[in-house]
């Protein structure tokens, strides 16, 4: 990763499963019934928006947890049932009118690649799948669900100008 890349970065996209969460799925006999999200990742969310970073969600699954849980954090931009996350980055991207250049995305497993390719800075949760490990100019010590992405925003706003 080069830290010239950081101060740069306006937009922090985040996967949920295996990011936000452990990747586990909780369900019950009516379907998804839980979803575990850490406390230090919503702080770390909140304090990169306060800085001016926009933080927004591209998940291939759709949940109301994540609905509930984005809302909670005030998070403007929320995409769920995804199938093309690199697509979904650059429409994403053209709405808000920053620059993949400008873009981190955090991911953890084989269908976050695409938008992965597309971010100037990819970065992959310690317990990534190896193909998302490659792929990444920065690793969190953290796994997912286990305060990853405040690693990440406290890394992004320790860098900011």
């Amino acid at each position: 990763m080069t830290a010239a890349a950081l101060p740069r970065i306006r937009l922090l996209v985040l996967d949920v499963d295996g990011v936000l969460t452990d990747g586990r799925l909780w369900f019950g006999a009516d379907g998804e019934s839980l979803k575990a999200f850490h406390v230090r990742d919503g702080a770390g969310i909140k304090a990169a928006l306060a800085a001016g970073i926009e933080v927004a969600i591209i998940s291939g699954r759709r949940s109301a947890a994540v609905e509930r849980r984005a809302a909670e954090l005030g998070l403007r931009h929320v995409q769920q049932g995804c199938e093309d996350k690199g697509a979904a980055l650059r429409a994403l991207a053209a709405t808000i009118g920053v620059p993949l250049t400008a873009v981190a995305c955090v991911g953890d497993d084989t269908p976050d690649l695409p938008m992965l390719a597309l971010a100037a800075l990819p970065v992959a949760v310690a317990d990534a799948h190896p193909a998302v490990l490659a792929a990444a100019r920065h690793v969190t010590r953290a796994g997912g669900g286990a305060g990853a992405v405040r690693e990440i925003c406290d890394l992004l706003l320790g860098a900011s100008p």
